[in-house]
């Protein structure tokens, strides 16, 4: 589908290669360049499968790897080169990094004014925290998200996804990138893209936001429909997993109060002063059966609740399987390598995964006779740490 667009991936951590990953996995050819010498954490996450992890594995699922040293004239030099048959640079920088390495998007427009350039960061490349470092919950707490995605009295809780690192940055920015390259296919003009994952972490508070700009009513924990301000939560059962209630609609509250016995329930629907009574309620109907008990009776009524299910358990669910959501990736040390699959479904195209993520710099060789450079020339890069093989 994207199998005409390339993508030169300057990126680290999770955002910018979570984001390339998905373009790879539309057809996109992705070229990732990564430092010999600065650690990247998620390639030193746990569990290893040989010389990295398993996420750094997927993240570079269907991409080539080179390796270079962005503080060495002769790396900046390639860069300059690989841009001039590139359609998109991804980058993750600080802003003003990429002016300071000699390749910041000027440099490179005057070499390709197609090109289109795609800046993930922290805060923006504007505003007074824009020179500030962060990670994921920073970008959260200061979205606003963090204040009312709690307990009543109680601390925020990091969340086990990257909420401001995936929603925010990659996704955004893969949704920016396809705009440009539609932009460039009218006009012929490539652009900057300018993505803070502050900014799209603060524009994931749809619902909170709105009421909050045009009717004055600031979120607090526990305090609104969805955020356990009803009886929209999560219960215990007799053997202390949970179950997700989602029963708002009144055919589903209905059905629920009817199954638990709990008829009285039917008028306080949509009371707010009577929400904990509900609550309190469901938390002692819930707790009458074990989790297997539950999941019997719930697979045969459609009433808006499910199972909290770990990780391993979501793997192995029906829907999940049905839908292709676990595939098999060829790997180069253990044949493949179960991994998330693409969940973007289309009618007149197929993900094709092409390989789990190699080694750093595992195509280094390749890239640069491509390029033109000879075997003694690939060397000496390689003898002055210009390039890691």
């Amino acid at each position: 589908m994207l199998s005409d667009v390339k993508i030169l991936d300057l990126s680290t951590l999770l955002p910018g290669p979570y984001a390339s990953m998905m373009l790879a996995d539309l057809g996109a050819q992705v070229l990732r360049v990564e430092s010999p010498t600065r650690v990247d954490l998620v390639r030193e996450m746990t569990p290893q499968v040989g010389n990295s992890s398993a996420s750094h594995q997927y993240l570079n699922r269907s991409k080539q790897s080179i390796a270079l040293d962005l503080k060495q004239p002769e790396a900046i030099e390639i860069i300059k080169e690989l841009i001039k048959e590139y359609d998109i640079v991804l980058e993750q920088f600080r802003p003003g990094v990429m002016d300071r390495l000699g390749i910041g998007y000027e440099v490179l427009k005057a070499i390709n004014p197609e090109i289109i350039y795609c800046a993930i960061t922290g805060y923006g490349q504007t505003g007074p925290y824009k020179d500030r470092a962060g990670h994921d919950l920073n970008y959260l707490a200061i979205a606003g998200i963090s204040s009312y995605s709690k307990r009543k009295e109680q601390a925020p809780v990091p969340q086990g996804v990257q909420i401001a690192d995936i929603a925010g940055g990659s996704l955004h920015s893969v949704i920016g990138i396809l705009a440009a390259l539609h932009h460039r296919q009218k006009t012929g003009d490539g652009q900057m893209i300018d993505i803070s994952m502050t900014d799209c972490a603060f524009a994931l508070n749809a619902m909170s936001g709105a009421g909050t700009l045009a009717g004055n009513d600031t979120p607090s924990a526990e305090s609104h429909l969805l955020n356990g301000g009803t009886f929209y939560d999560y219960y215990q059962t007799s053997d202390e997993r949970y179950l997700s209630v989602g029963s708002l609609e009144p055919k589903f509250f209905s059905g629920l109060c009817q199954l638990l016995n709990l008829e009285h329930l039917l008028p306080l629907a949509n009371i707010a002063s009577a929400q904990q009574q509900i609550k309190e309620c469901f938390t002692q109907a819930f707790k009458q059966k074990t989790y297997q008990q539950w999941q019997a009776i719930f697979i045969e009524h459609d009433l808006c609740v499910e199972p909290v299910l770990d990780l391993k358990e979501a793997c192995e669910h029906p829907q999940i399987v049905a839908r292709e959501m676990i595939v098999d990736v060829p790997h180069p040390q253990t044949a493949s390598q179960k991994q998330l699959g693409c969940p973007i479904k289309f009618s007149k195209f197929q993900t094709q995964y092409q390989q789990a993520g190699g080694d750093i710099g595992a195509n280094g060789k390749q890239v640069l006779t491509q390029l033109g450079f000879s075997n003694s020339e690939i060397a000496a890069l390689e003898q002055s740490s210009v390039v890691k093989l």
